[in-house]
């Protein structure tokens, strides 16, 4: 009631200026409604509140003091008004109120209304945005940029500050997306590209390092791994041409890893040390004195009368020829017979192999499977040594051959799993049984009871946590079928390569790739070739980013694709549904029951 008559009064007392100067009062433009006051009680629903009319005099005495508190009030207000008025110069001196284009700055009201609406629209469009962390001015700027354990934004992955990530092919249609994505999380990210023009400038973020290089040359790829932790490999040729495919799928992919391995072994060198991704010697076919302590035996898996009827005979033999290669050859034409060429593993001080992964062995021939057999047990008493055996096939010509430790089983399938700690013995059996026939350089199929094998080096794969390098492959599936076995076969040599580099690797082989956002739908990870529907390219950069710090992608090979319904018999594949979002961790549970060393 107060306020209102305060009003009111204001609004008297500023007509009755208006009123004192004819001439001013015809410019006024500028119009404030009349409050006028209510004889309505708050409380009431609009009615008139009815007066009590009373002859007594105490009453009386009441209202009129009353009457006259809200007079004081009333010229007070009117005074603080038009003083509040007179400083913001809405009243002139001669006491007549401003126009409004006299009292408001134009330039300064436009300039007002463009901020404000800057501040909403940035608000609008930062809805869409990832969400930002408050900022506290008592956090210094130094936290803010290297950080005090907490992640800048909820994207931010752990470690990433100290991780340079090298993006092979980093214009492709996953790597552009995988570049942005590392970005995002905080990584220090290296764009390995074939130039650097204009488009390529608008196409990645400025905060990334380009090198120029191709895959092809050595040279340039030293240069471009060295700093960095971490390589994921996206590149893709850019034409079906076999030379071209060799180039990029097969020897770009070996390239890159040789480079990497030569660089973490500059590194180990300049701390005086070996590097923890090093492969670890174990035998090394150089000259004829490698040859010594390696022993030749034969035996039979059959001691009976009716094996001693066909028994052919059996030879073998471990030479090192004139042209410098270490040879282990002979046949065996005995009914259950085989030849063994074992040693005793003699290491550097201090290394086991529990600290590593698995067997390497370079080796040529004639394309035989061999049994690779570990004795493992107390060297003080012989009697408690175990034997574990994994198979393992050649090529015609040299290979490398990777092999587990995961991959060996007892002999006795009562006996536990493979220590490697305890492992003495090393053996390479040959036996007929089991033996595919191989066609001959002259076309001529060969006895597969005789056996050429060309040994070069066995060394250890070191074990980690983490993987090292991320190559994206394809399943085939959608590729031409006249070109399909072209692109497959170069990209399953480029596969090899990496497996038997000693690299920790992560081989991700994508159906179809789509131009779709990512995170719409289910994902499945199978590694039987059943891949059939496509993926959205976001989805593939997804995996190969959040395979970097998985310790169940390493060492891993898988097809990933959307959700679909599988054929009769054909269910047996790791359904996993996710949502985009950084607590879902759909990686971990999706890889877990997938094989290893694959």
């Amino acid at each position: 009631m107060a306020a209102a008559a305060a009003n009111g009064a204001l609004m008297s007392l500023l007509a009755a200026k208006i009123n004192s100067s004819s001439i001013n009062s015809k410019k006024l433009l500028l119009y404030v409604p009349r409050a006028s006051v209510s004889n309505t009680d708050s409380g009431s629903t609009g009615k008139k509140k009815r007066v009590k009319k009373s002859s007594n005099t105490k009453n009386k005495k009441l209202t009129d003091d009353a009457k006259k508190e809200q007079n004081d009030i009333t010229v007070s207000s009117i005074d603080d008004s038009t003083e509040l008025l007179d400083k913001k110069g809405i009243i002139s001196e001669s006491g007549v109120i401003k126009r409004l284009d006299e009292v408001v700055n134009p330039v300064g009201l436009g300039r007002k209304s463009r901020q404000i609406f800057d501040e909403v629209w940035k608000k609008f469009s930062g809805l869409g945005q990832i969400s930002r962390t408050e900022y506290d001015s008592g956090i210094s700027t130094n936290n803010l940029v290297y950080g005090d354990g907490a992640p800048l934004c909820e994207f931010t992955v752990p470690g990433a500050q100290n991780t340079t990530v090298l993006v092979v092919g980093a214009t492709s249609r996953i790597g552009r997306l995988v570049v942005r994505k590392l970005m995002l999380r905080g990584y220090t990210v290296k764009g390995f590209v074939r130039r650097i023009d204009e488009g390529v400038m608008d196409m990645l973020p400025r905060s990334v390092e380009l090198v120029v290089g191709d895959v092809g040359d050595p040279t340039s790829i030293m240069t471009a791994v060295e700093g960095c932790s971490k390589i994921i490999y996206c590149a893709t040729a850019r034409s079906a041409i076999t030379g071209d495919l060799n180039r990029v799928d097969n020897r770009g992919v070996y390239n890159v890893a040789k480079a990497f391995q030569d660089y973490n072994n500059k590194l180990a060198q300049i701390r005086a040390g070996k590097s923890s991704k090093s492969k670890l010697l174990i035998a090394k076919f150089k000259s004829e004195d490698s040859l010594n302590g390696w022993e030749v035996r034969q035996g039979t898996y059959f001691q009976d009368v009716v094996a001693s009827k066909y028994d052919g005979g059996m030879d073998a033999k471990f030479v090192f020829n004139e042209n410098g290669l270490a040879i282990f050859s002979g046949y065996v034409f005995t009914r259950g017979g085989y030849v063994d060429l074992s040693r005793k593993i003699s290491l550097p001080l201090g290394f086991t192999l529990d600290r590593y992964e698995g067997l390497v062995l370079s080796v040529g021939g004639n394309g035989r499977s061999y049994v690779v057999i570990l004795e493992a047990g107390p060297l003080a008493d012989p009697s408690q040594s175990k034997m574990y055996f994994s198979r393992i096939n050649t090529k015609a010509g040299f290979c490398r051959v990777r092999v587990p430790f995961s991959s060996f089983r007892p002999v006795t399938p009562t006996d536990p799993p493979l220590d490697p700690f305890l492992v003495h013995t090393l053996t390479i059996r040959f036996e007929p049984r089991k033996q595919r026939p191989v066609e001959g350089p002259n076309a001529t199929k060969q006895d597969p009871r005789s056996f050429e094998l060309i040994l070069e080096y066995i060394k250890a794969l070191p074990s980690g946590q983490e993987t090292d390098f991320i190559l994206v492959s394809c399943t085939g599936s959608g590729i031409e079928a006249s070109r399909r076995d072209q692109v497959l076969k170069a990209k399953k040599a480029g596969e090899d390569s990496l497996r038997k580099s000693g690299l920790g690797y992560t081989i991700v082989r994508p159906g179809p790739l789509k131009e779709e956002p990512g995170g719409q739908r289910a994902l499945i990870f199978d590694q039987g070739n059943r891949i059939s529907q496509g993926i959205s390219c976001a989805d593939v950069a997804d995996i190969c980013v959040k395979a970097l710090h998985d310790s169940t992608a390493r060492n891993k090979s898988f097809d990933v694709c959307y959700e679909y319904v599988a054929e009769q018999g054909q269910e047996l594949f790791e359904l996993v549904a996710h949502l985009p979002d950084k607590a879902n961790n759909y990686l971990t549970p999706a890889l877990s029951v997938l094989e290893k060393n694959t």
